[in-house]
């Protein structure tokens, strides 16, 4: 049986046209305000919605999302509630693929078995876990892919044509390339160098290649959707939610209209750099 997120690329490329990918923390800045964007998202030109895994140590995010995870964490966010938001949004929207994106910490203090069990019944397609390498792929990669869970792995600048071979080996849904070295949101991404990436990577995977790390504006995601099959926003939104909040960090009027706008605008970038 073909997951979400085959099938949204399979119908992506046949219109011609690289995926719009947003991601969120989710429980940032309350619960009642994340669900409320991401059902949102879907209506603005998202293609996929990762959501994040409220973490204390987000070793690889930059400020803005670190301090998302923050806020998550203090509204109370736990994984057992992500799963729940993911259940609410799936009761209106059944065909969005959902990647869950963080690290091992919180699913192994969850319970892996358990973890994949609620994460596929409440409508999860997929994984990203940052600390995760593939020494370490009996841990929880192959356990997802057996539950039927894609598990998406990351490729950076750094990754050699010699270690490409072993994370991509149970890499299923998507290959995600950080396009710069160093943490979310620190850099602009460059076209020219994340085409030869790209190029690279498709010589070693059939996977669809999306880019993520330092796509801000909506040039920016149009110039990156003509090189990859996606372009992955997070800090950028992140960013736009953090400003629109009260002197306390608690969302205002302006909150999901203004995370909306930036969504609506990248979208537009992306879906107009035809392939």
């Amino acid at each position: 049986m073909t997951g979400r997120i085959e099938a949204r690329f399979a119908a992506l490329q046949q219109q011609g046209r690289a995926a719009f990918v947003t991601f969120l923390m989710a429980g940032d800045p309350d619960l009642d305000t994340s669900l409320a964007l991401i059902k949102a998202l879907p209506q603005a030109g998202a293609d996929i919605i990762e959501i994040g895994m409220p973490f204390t140590d987000p070793m690889a995010d930059g400020p803005a999302i670190q301090a998302a995870a923050l806020r998550a964490l203090q509204s109370g966010t736990t994984l057992k509630k992500t799963l729940d938001l993911v259940r609410a949004f799936r009761a209106g929207d059944n065909v969005t693929p959902i990647v869950l994106m963080g690290y091992y910490n919180p699913i192994y203090i969850y319970g892996v078995d358990q973890f994949l069990i609620d994460a596929k019944e409440a409508g999860i397609d997929g994984l990203i876990v940052v600390d995760l390498p593939p020494e370490e792929d009996g841990e929880l990669c192959l356990p997802a892919m057996r539950a039927g869970l894609n598990f998406i792995r990351l490729a950076t600048p750094t990754t050699d044509d010699k270690r490409l071979p072993a994370v991509l080996a149970n890499t299923s849904g998507f290959v995600y390339y950080v396009s710069i070295t160093g943490i979310t949101g620190s850099a602009s991404a460059d076209a020219k160098a994340v085409s030869s990436a790209v190029q690279r990577i498709k010589r070693h995977t059939p996977l669809p290649v999306c880019v993520g790390f330092g796509i801000r504006t909506t040039d920016a995601a149009n110039e990156i959707a003509r090189h990859a099959d996606g372009a992955v926003v997070g800090s950028a939104l992140v960013d736009v939610l953090r400003n629109s909040l009260d002197a306390e960090g608690r969302a205002t009027a302006t909150t999901v209209p203004a995370v909306i706008e930036l969504a609506t605008a990248l979208a537009q970038g992306v879906h107009a750099a035809a392939k």
